[in-house]
């Protein structure tokens, strides 16, 4: 019998902790581990692509790269796998740190993977039409490689010029010039192992005119997050301090970061080892707002598990993606990539998902749900602000004969609701066994 537990505690002592982790935002993602954070903008929306470690590794065993995306930084969406290392037919295993960028409407997404070709890992490019992918890859063979096990985290600038660079390595600093095809140098390759404490993990930020950042991972193991500063893109950098200290408060001995500005906010995002059997080899994205301090530089920003504050409401008369969530516990996700659908899984009695600020300003009088369920159904109690707060709907879910084979239920509302507040879908049923998949929900 599997028993269904928080770091090896008991059912009794989990649901003890339930209040405490109601009020954890970070990590991001509860569904999965998450690795190596490359957060970017695109329209209305933050996305951030992230690694995946794979359950009970004893290595950096990851083999597909993985996208969420928000509108108020408080309840994430899953978009699934955009691409995977068995996309590039030359690839065979360790798909390690991504980072994507948009130009002239197509979306490239740069990753490190090991090459079958040299034995080394070498940089690959995956492109888009649109941010969401699905991702191909985009040459039919590595962007750079020579066997060495050095190429591994690039990240990328489009200067304000409009030159495109690349950088990546361990532990020596690569970069180069890009043509503006994205899939070709337009340069040498340059070297740098003068960087004063680089490890691993570059990224770069242009702050103001002439004023280049570059974040990365320092200190060799355990890792700290520090920068150094440059007045071209290409160096030579001026070490200036660090941003994250190694305190082992974040229970991984590596850590990744990246940063970006979103709707008048900055944000710093980076990855722990918070998650249940968390660790080294099983991380998770987090994300911290910070301020820069006034001579431009960045200030020290301490991990935290209450994360940052919300920026915007969530609307429920609309159709909530049921894999949107601000925290969860116990659930999975799944996707179908020819059908571009994602949907909650692995739903057990006792598991739950909360959401923030989630606006009524219309009331409500039904929720409707689509799921689907191979075997016994369950119920989603739709309670408000509290995991026991007051009860706003009861959903019903019947066996619908497939797991994938969709119906759509409807429930009354039962109490009367306003202004905004917190959601919890807590689901119900039958003790030990999978109830159903969620797919949808919305308010009427």
């Amino acid at each position: 019998m599997k028993l269904r537990t928080i770091k090896g505690l008991s059912a009794a002592v989990a649901a003890a902790m339930f209040p405490l982790l109601a009020h954890a935002q970070n990590p991001i993602v509860q569904t999965c581990y998450s690795t190596d954070p490359a957060p970017m903008v695109s329209g209305d929306r933050l996305y951030v692509f992230t690694g995946h470690d794979e359950d009970n590794a004893d290595f950096f065993w990851m083999n597909e790269w993985r996208l969420f995306s928000t509108n108020d930084m408080v309840n994430w969406q899953d978009h699934g796998c955009p691409l995977a290392q068995c996309d590039f037919k030359w690839a065979d295993d360790r798909a390690w740190a991504p980072q994507c960028i948009e130009r002239n409407g197509k979306f490239y997404l740069y990753v490190p993977i090991h090459s079958r070709i040299s034995g080394g890992m070498a940089i690959g490019v995956g492109v888009a039409d649109n941010v969401e992918g699905p991702y191909r890859d985009a040459l039919g063979k590595p962007l750079y490689e020579d066997g060495k096990w050095d190429h591994i985290d690039p990240t990328v600038l489009i200067d304000d010029d409009g030159q495109a660079y690349i950088y990546w390595g361990n532990p020596r600093l690569y970069s180069a010039k890009l043509n503006e095809d994205m899939i070709s140098f337009a340069s040498e390759v340059k070297c740098d192992s003068t960087v004063q404490r680089y490890t691993e993990g570059p990224w770069i930020y242009k702050k103001g005119k002439g004023k280049y950042l570059m974040i990365y991972a320092a200190g060799g193991i355990p890792e700290c997050i520090a920068y150094s500063e440059s007045k071209k893109p290409q160096g030579p950098w001026k070490y200036v301090g660090e941003v994250m200290a190694q305190d082992n408060f974040t229970n991984s001995f590596t850590n990744h970061s990246g940063i970006v500005d979103f709707r008048g906010h900055s944000y710093f995002f980076y990855h722990t080892g918070w998650l249940p059997k968390g660790g080294g080899f099983a991380r998770s994205v987090c994300v911290e707002e910070f301020t820069w301090n006034k001579d431009g530089s960045l200030p020290q920003i301490k991990p935290t598990k209450e994360g940052v504050k919300p920026i915007s409401t969530l609307s429920p008369y609309e159709r909530v993606e049921g894999e949107t969530m601000a925290y969860s516990q116990g659930i999975k996700s799944e996707w179908n990539g020819k059908q571009k659908r994602v949907w909650v899984s692995d739903i057990h009695n006792g598991d739950w998902i909360k959401l923030r600020e989630v606006d009524f300003s219309k009331g409500a009088t039904a929720v409707e749900m689509c799921a689907a369920s191979a075997l016994q159904g369950g119920t989603v109690e739709i309670r408000l602000d509290k995991a026991d707060g007051t009860l706003l709907a009861t959903v019903n879910i019947d066996r619908t004969g497939g797991w994938e084979e969709w119906q759509t239920f409807t429930a009354p509302v039962t109490a009367s609701v306003s202004g905004k507040h917190d959601l919890y879908l807590n689901f119900k049923g039958l003790k030990g066994c999978k109830l159903f998949n969620l797919d949808w929900w919305r308010v009427k």
